[in-house]
Order: C-alpha cells, then structure tokens, then sequence
C-alpha cells in the first residue's frame, strides 16, 4: 500500500529499531498451537450486536465476507468470486460454490441474501453500510443482486468488512436469542471455527476440519485467547507463556523490547485515537471545539501515552485509507491547520480569544475516562489544555466495561461532553470515514451540518475515478477538520509483538477483518 512509503507520515512514525510493512516474514511451517493475548474478553460473537477490536481480533479468523481485507489494506474477492457494476446503481454479487460452513452444509445464495439482510436491518452494527441500498434479491442460484440509490464507491469495500460477513442461517436460528453467546456455536465458513468459549477465562480457536479453501487452511491446529491488561501482556510475553498480541497500545511495545524472545513490527493503519464531542452541552458550539483542538499538547500524548510509537495527528483518520491518489491526500494533510503538535503561544492566544468569543460556559467540560492508561494521559491533556486557554474542565470516569456504550447510549452521552476512543475503519479510502459527518450519521453527534456535506459525500461515494474522489474526499475532511466535529489526537499504526520462533501474521490493521491467525506458523523449517 502506498501508506508505507518513506513520504508517508505513518512510516515516518515508527522508530528505526522497528520494522514496517504489512505483514511480518512468511512461515515456514505448521505448528501445533499458540496462545494470543487481547486486551479484554469480548461481549459477544455476535457482530451484528457488537464488533469492537476484540470481537473483531478472534472472528476475522471464523468468519468470512463476500470481500476479503489483505494485509497492504487492499481487498479482493473472496466468498463472492466477483462483484461487477452492470449499471451505475447495480452491483452483481457471483458467488463461489463450492464454500462450506463448519457444520458441513454448504452456503447458499439464500445464506448470502438473509446475512446481507441481516446486517442491514435498523440498528445492526453494520447497518450504516447498507445505507444507499434500495433492495437485494437472488437472482440465481449462486447470484445475489443488489440495487443502490447511487453508485457507491465503497460499497465494495465495505463488504469485505463485517457487514459483508455470511453466515449460516439455520445455525444462527437455532440459536436465537442465544446466538454470539459462549455457549453457541459459530455460524461461518473460515479456516478456524470456535472450540470453546470458557467465561472469564479463555477462547479457543481450532483448525476447520475440510476447509473449502484448503490452499489457505490454518498452520496452526489451536489457538487459545487470553486477555489481561497491557502489563500482564507483557509479563506474559516475555515468560513465554504466550506468543503474540497485536498491541492495544503502542507503549506496551517498549518494555518488550528489550525482550530477546520477543519480536515487534507496525503497520499500516487507519486508527486514530480522538476525543469525540457529545451533544451533552459546551461542545455543541464549535468555537469551543477548536479551542480545546488548538490548545491541545498531541505530542505530549503520544510521548506520555504510547512511548513515542504513535503520531500526533490532525485528523480523525489515518493514512492507512489514502489507497490511492497518496501524494494528494499527503500534501492536502500537511497543509490542515488547527490541530497543532505542541501548542505555540500564537495557538494559546487564538484558543482564548474564541473562547471568550463563544462564552466560557456557565458548567465545567467533562472528559469521560476509563482508567485505563491511554485515556488516563488524554484525559489529563485535555483538562490541561482547557485550563490553559481560561476553560474549567474535570474528568468522569465511566466503568470501561460500558465504554463503548457511548457510542449507542444517549443517557450515558449525557455524562460527558468528550470520550476518548480509537476509531479505525475497514477501507482504504477516507469517504469511508468522513461519510461519518453526514447529517444523518450515528457518530453525529453535535450535529454538525458543513454547508454542502451531505451532498458532497453522496457525490464522493459515487465518483469511481480515484482523482476526482480524492479531490471531494479532501474537500470533505476539511470541512469536517474546520468544524473539529471530533478532535483527533494521534494515529496509532497497528503494533505486533510476537515470540521469534513464530511468524506470518499481518503487521497491519488487517488482523480485524482478514485470517491473520491461519497464517502463522514456524519461523523454522
């Protein structure tokens, strides 16, 4: 991907004693099992209902998707041997027939429609992908149909996200209500299906007895999850008692170091870590918004927070989605202003003249934490910089267990004008990401109306020459930085950690969608 050149600010991020590229050495043979740290347990398996970094770290290896995520961030076809526009507001959906789910039935055209429908329905996690369809029918034994209000041009991409996931039907309706819980038996067709779930203690992964892809079965026969905080993952590395973790921050890569068993690489990227504003109150005019941007020590943050491994950054997603036209989305980036690395004394003066401009408001700023340690720093740096700049704000700590609930729960959104998130998405294009300033958008949540906007995202999504969506999506990534509907931070770029005699596994933020764990396997022969 062209994220990694040496121009690109994400390469520029990683120190030179680490390796970056989007994938670490190949295996060179099978192994019998290793044991993988995450940083919690998840809350379901049901992606439909919930689909954060944990979920998504132990189903991309399960589940698959009609497009498949590669390692340089591409996508290409998979459960769907082709997609083709035959109209500008038709995409035909051929589908390989020879695909099987785990308990042996074969997937369906009828499995394909009902999981699309699925995803699709209000209040689905992925529903919001589905947006611009009208309707999707079977229109063959292995052909699905979708029709569209517009051409999308990522709508393609999309489906090698979870909205794209197939499931088996009559597995997921067994389940009912059950479905996605420890005790429920995966629903998909990938080369590891779920063994066991022990509650509160591990996961376990097995090989797929008669992969239908057997040119890419798991090297691995089992692999066992377990999750503990980032100190644990790194007492458990270095003793050997696991063998690898895709870092939740990038700071925990230092002490590992200077393990000589331990192994660390980066990779491209689309997360940034941000303090998104809620509709609560102060942070709906956005005079305040820039002020607290302007005065805001990123630097800092990505010293204090993540030992250096991260990058202050200007906007809310990383150059991990420029996928094409990556000079132009480069230049365009340098020049945004108004998310400064270190604040400057010019910074601090114009922060405080738009504060008294807007009116200090009449209520302190709350900053929701976790406890954790990346929110701990952004929450303190944002407290300093609103104190800076004549602002009082005060920090709320929310149980991290309900964390990600800000994101669907209005009463919880009332506690606190910022939570601080990282935020990633599965496509290598920046519409991707700033269709999130729509007025209809979820993750609205000030309500910011950029005049316009709507109407350019629509027009982005179906511009399918890469110049000309680079030029709207540039457009629209101004808008949204201008108005600073969310506050970024700093770009993390994906961070492995893996015991040297193991290798194969993407460097790059692909481990959310893509099999990553059927490909390590022995770095000897």
């Amino acid at each position: 991907m062209s994220a990694c050149g040496a121009s690109s600010p994400q390469a520029q991020s990683t120190p030179t004693d680490v390796s970056f590229g989007p994938t670490t050495s190949q295996a060179a043979g099978k192994i019998a099992s290793f044991t993988w740290m995450i940083t919690q347990e998840p809350a379901t398996f049901d992606l439909d209902i919930d689909s954060a970094t944990a979920e998504n770290t132990i189903m991309s290896n399960v589940c698959e998707r009609l497009m498949q995520l590669q390692p340089d961030l591409t996508t290409k076809p998979h459960l769907a041997e082709k997609a083709e526009w035959t109209s500008d507001t038709t995409v035909v959906f051929s589908l390989r027939n020879d695909v099987t789910f785990h308990d042996g039935t074969p997937m369906t055209a009828d499995d394909v429609l009902w999981s699309m429908q699925r995803h699709a329905a209000k209040g689905a996690d992925e529903s919001d992908e589905y947006a611009n369809v009208t309707d999707m029918a079977k229109t063959g034994d292995d052909q699905i149909t979708v029709t569209l209000k517009q051409r999308d041009a990522i709508f393609l991409q999309a489906m090698a996200g979870n909205g794209g996931i197939i499931l088996n039907r009559k597995v997921v309706e067994a389940q009912g209500a059950n479905y996605g819980s420890p005790s429920a038996p995966d629903a998909c067709s990938g080369p590891l299906k779920l063994e066991k779930w022990s509650a509160g203690s591990n996961i376990t992964l097995t090989k797929a007895a008669d992969y239908w892809d057997a040119d890419n079965a798991s090297l691995a026969d089992s692999i066992t999850f377990r999750w503990a905080d980032d100190n644990a993952i790194v007492n458990a590395l270095t003793s050997g008692e696991a063998q690898g973790a895709y870092l939740d921050s990038p700071a925990t890569a230092g002490p590992l170091q200077k393990s000589d068993k331990v192994q660390i690489a980066q990779g491209p990227s689309t997360n940034v870590w941000s303090l998104i504003a809620t509709e609560r109150g102060a942070l709906k005019d956005e005079r305040i918004r820039q002020a607290l941007s302007l005065a805001l020590n990123r630097q800092g943050v990505a010293q204090a927070a993540f030992g250096g491994l991260a990058k202050p950054w200007k906007t809310p997603v990383g150059p991990g989605a420029w996928g094409y036209e990556e000079p132009t989305f480069n230049s365009a980036y340098e020049a945004l202003a108004g998310a400064p690395a270190q604040p400057s004394k010019d910074d601090l003066e114009k922060a405080k003249k738009l504060v008294q401009e807007a009116g200090v408001p009449a209520e302190p700023i709350v900053v929701a934490n976790s406890g954790d340690s990346i929110r701990n720093v952004i929450s303190s740096a944002l407290v300093e910089a609103a104190q800076k700049i004549g602002l009082k704000a005060e920090i709320v700590t929310i149980p991290r267990q309900q964390y990600g609930d800000f994101y669907s729960d209005a009463s919880l959104r009332a506690q606190a004008d910022l939570f601080s998130d990282e935020y990633y998405i599965s496509k290598n294009d920046p519409v991707g990401f700033y269709k999130n300033g729509a007025s209809t958008a979820k993750v609205n949540f000030v309500k910011f109306t950029g005049e316009g906007y709507d109407n350019k995202v629509k027009q982005a999504q179906a511009t399918t020459d890469d110049a000309a969506r680079a030029k709207l999506a540039i457009e629209l990534e101004k808008q949204w930085t201008d108005a600073v509907v969310w506050i970024p931070v700093a770009h993390t770029p994906a961070t492995i950690a893996m015991a040297k005699d193991i290798t194969g596994a993407p460097s790059s933020a692909s481990f959310l969608y893509y099999p990553w764990a059927a490909d390590v396997g022995s770095s000897k022969k």
